[in-house]
């Protein structure tokens, strides 16, 4: 009895050692960031009371249907998350988790990442603006436009702010709307020449424009894959590379004739 006893105690010693380790893998914070479905807003309407489109100089139009940017809302990049979060990340079809150096860039506090988001928002609605009124072969001397949408930072919302500029002054060119009256999601950076860029977090926007009610999504191109993968029903997929293509698709899905790409 007393040399099983001391077996079991020596096992116990030695598995010490390894089970401190397990615990400090599973409470140590780890450098991921774990992500869900965020805001939308449609850049067409108001938020927080406030316009998020304002043009002053041209006279623009009553529009109908909406035009949502979409978001994913993730854990700070001070947040502790540990193995347990993880885990459960990768097992919720309704979370992601991502590198925390994917997710914030620009800094190493809270406030240089802000700092930094706000100011690739800020360059991300010049670029729209400038992309909108490039289209419309407007000039910027006549025309200002304003953008305003609070609490969102980044460039994801480039291509979503151009085409609810574009809708406002122009529509879909021939006096209807660019979204056919639709509820329009979608996401993807914008240039002046209007060159749709990738972004991040697709899968889960996607999730988040259709709880909002959107039928469509416009993703990049190079994010059909992504987008897919958790693809919710009842929301068709249309592939982006320019802010002229993207007016084609949407007049093409508004009139009913002409070819619409997918994924």
């Amino acid at each position: 009895m007393l040399s099983r006893l001391t077996r079991l105690q020596a096992i116990a010693v030695c598995l010490l050692p390894f089970v401190a380790l397990v615990a400090v893998a599973v409470l140590a914070p780890l450098p991921f960031s774990v992500a869900q479905p965020g805001l939308t807003a449609n850049v067409l309407g108001d938020n927080r009371g406030e316009p998020v489109i304002t043009v002053s100089g041209a006279t623009t139009r009553k529009t109908s249907g909406e035009l949502r940017m979409t978001t994913i809302e993730a854990t700070g990049p001070d947040a502790h998350v540990s193995l347990g979060d993880v885990i459960d990340g990768w097992f919720s079809t309704e979370k992601a988790v991502m590198p925390r150096d994917a997710v914030y860039t620009g800094g190493d506090t809270v406030k240089e990442i802000e700092a930094h988001n706000q100011a690739q928002m800020k360059e991300s609605q010049d670029d729209a603006t400038s992309a909108a009124l490039n289209y419309l072969d407007l000039s910027p001397k006549d025309v200002d436009v304003t953008l305003k949408l609070a609490d969102v930072g980044g460039p994801s919302a480039g291509l979503l702010f151009t085409l609810g500029i574009v809708d406002k002054l122009d529509g879909d060119g021939s006096g209807g709307d660019l979204t056919g009256g639709r509820t329009i999601a979608g996401t993807g950076t914008i240039t002046a020449n209007g060159t749709v860029g990738a972004v991040g977090g697709v899968a889960l926007k996607t999730q988040a424009a259709r709880r909002d009610g959107a039928t469509v999504f416009l993703v990049p191109k190079a994010e059909c894959a992504d987008a897919k993968s958790e693809l919710p029903k009842g929301l068709r997929l249309v592939p982006v590379t320019t802010l002229k293509g993207t007016i084609t698709s949407l007049r093409a899905l508004e009139s009913g004739s002409g070819t619409v790409p997918s994924c």
